[in-house]
């Protein structure tokens, strides 16, 4: 049976005379992402979750949040895989590599007043190798407009401690 193909057509029309124009919120997105996971790193990953080291990759997320949220790039930098891409999509390419990684943050933290904390609203715990978290910004406390995000790490076992979990 031969199926038909038709071509969807969109049209987008703006609601003003005022060309459309895209918002950057003033906070970071952060996703990390990582090149492929291999069946062998899975499998090391889910040996050394279930050899009971007690840490889960969704414990090393709310680690990585907790140390920005200190501005403690020392508790950070050993959470972050040598070999770690971050993608945040306010910049034009990734960051490859811990260096570069750990070096934003380091900037990261210099910059923004320790009264802006990241807030993880829900966080996924099931899959040893991936998290996915939602979160929002608050400042002295309170809610700050417009800086809800939704992150997804891919994480693996340290290459020199397989019971310590990276974010790759």
């Amino acid at each position: 049976m031969a199926q038909a193909t038709q071509q969807l057509r969109l049209r987008v029309r703006a609601a003003t005379s005022q060309p459309a124009r895209l918002h950057h919120p003033p906070h970071p997105v952060p996703i990390i992402r990582a090149r492929e996971c291999s069946r062998r790193r899975r499998t090391a990953l889910v040996a050394a979750v279930a050899e009971g080291s007690g840490v889960s990759a969704a414990d090393v997320v709310r680690e990585f949040y907790e140390g920005v949220n200190r501005r403690d790039l020392a508790a950070v930098a050993p959470l972050i895989a040598e070999g770690c891409v971050y993608e945040d999509l306010v910049f034009p390419r990734p960051m490859v590599g811990r260096d570069r990684v750990v070096g934003f943050f380091g900037e990261f933290m210099g910059s923004v007043s320790p009264d802006l904390r990241f807030v993880i609203d829900d966080i996924s715990g099931e899959d040893p190798t991936a998290v996915g978290v939602t979160w929002h910004l608050e400042w002295k406390g309170r809610p700050f407009p417009f800086s809800r995000g939704c992150s997804f790490y891919r994480c693996q076992p340290d290459p020199e401690r397989q019971d310590q979990i990276q974010i790759v």
